[in-house]
């Protein structure tokens, strides 16, 4: 239920809907009593599943190499329509068509996304330009131009296709955001498309099924603190 790496600790958290991954710092350091706390990899707010945080010094220091591992998705991308944010957060129009795309184009597009690609970040994205958080223009109606930039993708695997509704398992490298991801897979099909849901089912090592709530976290957290000083 937790990696341990003396006197460095690891836990993968099952972060729920809703909570920003700030917010589940903010939890682990109340009740760890730890005020050194950190993350390998934000998840947004929409997002649910593994979110890897460290606690103390020795282990905020090695989650850089944690970020820069393998992640794994389940998302859905909801076609026909675009968002603002390219998420359900956005401000969403509708792509009417009465042709939908059926599973062998569906199919036949998803290579493309394979291997190293160009991928253009969000614009709502904590990214910064000129020093703030794209994000921050792009709530004052000042969207900045996201340059593309390389990311890696080592897998995209069809896992459900019925419109409007595509269902993909995602391995990654570091940097990809699935949402550009769901944004370019509906624009090579011609009518756009947003991600619906996003569940992060692996960082590295760390899988969802041996991830804690914060609840099991809490109950769990004096077991886990004193093996880490055996």
């Amino acid at each position: 239920m937790s990696h341990l790496l003396p006197p460095a600790i690891f836990i993968a958290i099952n972060k729920p809907i809703g909570m920003t991954s700030h917010d589940v710092i903010d939890a682990v350091r109340r009740i760890t009593g730890q005020r050194r706390v950190g993350h390998a990899g934000t998840l947004d707010p929409l997002a649910r599943g593994v979110l890897v945080v460290g606690v103390g010094r020795a282990a905020t220091r090695q989650l850089e190499t944690i970020v820069a591992g393998e992640k794994e998705y389940i998302t859905t991308i909801r076609l026909g329509i675009t968002s603002t944010t390219d998420d359900a957060e956005g401000t969403l129009t509708a792509h009417p068509t009465t042709a939908p795309p059926d599973r062998a184009m569906v199919e036949a597009a998803l290579p493309g996304f394979i291997g190293e690609i160009q991928q253009r970040p969000p614009a709502y994205s904590a990214i910064k330009i000129n020093g703030r958080p794209a994000y921050k223009l792009a709530r004052k109606g000042k969207a900045p131009l996201m340059e593309a930039r390389p990311v890696v993708i080592h897998t995209l695997e069809l896992l459900d296709y019925t419109w409007p509704d595509l269902r993909l398992r995602a391995v990654t490298g570091k940097g990809v955001y699935i949402r550009s991801l769901a944004r370019d897979i509906g624009q090579a099909l011609g009518i756009g498309g947003y991600m619906a849901d996003l569940e992060r089912t692996r960082v590295g090592s760390y899988d969802i099924s041996k991830a804690l709530s914060l609840q099991q976290l809490e109950a769990l957290w004096p077991e886990i603190a004193a093996a880490s000083k055996s």
